[in-house]
């Protein structure tokens, strides 16, 4: 799998970019000379390459042709309420949470309670003001923009998105939630482009859920970037759940670096938008560092949702651990594309991958291409692949004592994907996604 910009249609870029000439230096941060050298990089490198397509590899199953298509307006900024947000929390209690509508930090639904001394969490307009120097040793060192089309456009219209900084030795032990809302308008498509920065130091430990709904029915493009870096002994658990709309089009791009003895734990699952990518890269750059990128996909109707991993074992040893499991029903369509390198110096890595599909339909389809590519001679990894139909023996069983076949489909898919939801490590978090799987699971009767 190559992360080359070949391919990509620079006849694209203009769409995308035009609203920019108008937008000029309000953006947040315009006085900032290396803010404005870097969305000037993502602007001429999207300007140069426009949007990727099929005949990219990493795009090869996913096509934005129809984005093309389309002219998208920035997001406004929505006053409107907005109710019935998404937590994890059981009812009445409360913890440090941002919430965001069409890309914009809204402070009036946010809080930063329960938040331990030091540690700071902030919309990244915010700090720019006020941690303009954290954020410029930061920002764009691990999502490029010379070689993604798409963190190149999202580098170009940087303006908002969350930041959280816990320091050395600091245990946060609240989850603390980021809420993605997006409204988008009725008359015409809008997008928008969050940026988020977490940084866990040296022995510090935090959990991150992210939440990602939708409010509208228009058309919204929501490309989001997220760089994470996770210090020496340092843990950060990074769960996200993407339920935005029927006319949403959701692409994530998410880095990771890892310090040694640190661990940076991902789960994603998708059930919402019309097209959808969540793209992550980890990369253990520290001797014991350990990763999981794992999650599920439950898709129907025409969705399309790709899922593609990199995981880069740069220093002797690492482990990773990847399970994706994905349902997929009527014609809808899931890419699983993950790949492990192991560079020549990482001796002693412990490599794990496994996706499954389940096939609910006969016009379902999945494509999956994992791969490992070994530098090295001293290490142990493997990956499977299965695709397949429910159990008929496991459905006729069910049947034979009494249970609906509605009920006892959704039995057996719930088993199913029960062993990618066993990766999330924080109970409170796996129930509630166990309740999101349920929930589109009654959809289904």
């Amino acid at each position: 799998m190559t992360y080359s910009t070949r391919g990509a249609d620079p006849a694209t870029a203009p769409a995308f970019l035009t609203p920019l000439d108008h937008m000029g230096s309000g953006l947040p941060g315009s006085g900032l000379s290396w803010l404005n050298e870097l969305r000037a990089a993502g602007r001429e490198r999207f300007a140069a390459v426009g949007l990727p397509t099929i005949k990219n590899e990493s795009w090869r199953y996913t096509n934005l042709r129809d984005l093309a298509k389309l002219t998208f307006q920035p997001a406004a900024p929505a006053a409107a309420a907005i109710d019935l947000l998404p937590t994890v929390r059981a009812e009445g209690q409360d913890g440090p949470r941002m919430v965001f509508v069409d890309g914009r930090f809204r402070a009036d639904l946010s809080s930063v309670d329960g938040l331990p001394p030091r540690v700071d969490l902030l919309s990244l307009d915010a700090a720019l003001s006020t941690h303009a120097g954290l954020l410029a040793d930061h920002l764009g060192r691990l999502a490029a923009a010379d070689d993604r089309p798409l963190v190149a456009l999202n580098s170009a219209y940087l303006a908002d998105g969350a930041v959280l900084h816990v320091p050395a030795n600091v245990q946060v032990e609240r989850p603390i939630e980021l809420v993605f809302v997006s409204v988008g308008s009725e008359s015409q498509a809008t997008t928008c482009h969050p940026r988020m920065l977490l940084i866990a130091e040296a022995g510090s430990k935090a959990v991150v859920v992210e939440h990602h709904v939708g409010r509208g029915t228009g058309t919204t493009l929501s490309n989001h970037v997220t760089e994470v870096f996770v210090g020496e002994g340092a843990t950060l658990h990074h769960y996200k759940s993407q339920r935005e709309g029927a006319g949403a089009i959701h692409l994530s791009h998410i880095a990771a670096t890892v310090a040694t003895g640190g661990c940076y734990d991902n789960f994603i699952l998708t059930t919402g938008a019309k097209l959808s990518r969540n793209e992550v890269v980890s990369r253990l750059d520290g001797t014991e560092a350990r990763t999981h990128v794992s999650g599920g996909y439950l898709v129907r109707g025409t969705q399309h949702a790709d899922t593609t991993t990199l995981i880069v074992h740069a220093k002797p040893n690492g482990t990773s651990r990847e399970v994706y499991k994905g349902v997929i029903d009527d014609t809808a369509r899931a890419v699983f594309q993950g790949k492990i390198t192991v560079c020549p110096d990482a001796q002693k890595t412990d490599g794990y991958q496994l996706n499954r599909a389940l096939l609910l339909s006969d016009g379902a389809e999945i494509d999956s291409k994992p791969e490992l590519e070994i530098h090295a001679d001293d290490v142990k990894c493997s990956h499977g692949c299965t695709a397949g139909e429910l159990d008929d023996d496991a459905l006729f069983y069910l049947r034979a004592r009494g249970i609906d076949r509605d009920t006892a489909q959704g039995l057996l898919i719930g088993a199913f994907l029960s062993e990618s939801l066993e990766e999330i490590a924080e109970e409170s978090i796996r129930d509630a996604f166990q309740g999101i799987v349920a929930g589109w699971l009654e959809e289904q009767k």
